[in-house]
């Protein structure tokens, strides 16, 4: 299967797509849950992740158009998988025991606390597929855009002499 840049984009602005909304919805649901009442290290955290990823994602929807902005691009997705995988761990250490009712916020249903759980999983995800598809589209960028030689030019590029030689053949010993 040949990957082309036809096949890289689509996909690619549709896991950025994912990836965004996850981010907001996230973003969303902690400001709730800060709004609501006493909140945590773990929820801030969370409300800060969810902030500068929907901002560094916008540079993603631009990416599979200007190649020469995939290298940024790929080092936002590797810091965030990072920061969201970390998010994820909080939540799920926040959200997913029987005392679910009772962490911060308190009083309210472990649903939404669970939803805000499920979409910073998304949003890890499809920020960890990122890395890939950029990778992937960035390779067939460059496959794409660079020359091959033919088989004559590397002939004659290897038959010739290198270009620090002398102009003048020498003279082999005992011939003068």
């Amino acid at each position: 299967m040949v990957f082309s840049t036809n096949i890289a984009r689509p996909l690619q602005l549709a896991t950025r797509a994912m990836q965004w909304s996850s981010a907001v919805i996230v973003m969303g649901l902690t400001s709730f849950f800060i709004n609501r009442g006493p909140h945590g290290q773990h929820t801030i955290y969370q409300e800060v992740i969810a902030v500068l990823s929907v901002v560094f994602f916008l540079l993603a929807f631009i990416s599979p158009f200007l190649p020469s902005l995939s290298r940024f691009v790929l080092a936002i997705d590797v810091v965030f998988s990072y920061l969201w995988l970390t998010a994820f761990i909080f939540s799920a250490q926040d959200y997913s025991t029987r005392r679910c009712y009772f962490a911060i916020p308190a009083g309210l249903s472990c649903n939404s606390k669970r939803a805000n759980e499920a979409f910073i999983f998304l949003a890890f995800i499809f920020t960890f597929f990122g890395i890939f598809l950029e990778t992937a589209a960035l390779w067939a960028y460059r496959k794409e855009n660079t020359t091959e030689r033919s088989y004559e030019d590397k002939v004659h590029i290897e038959t010739r002499p290198p270009l620090d030689a002398p102009t003048v053949p020498a003279v082999p010993a005992g011939t003068v």
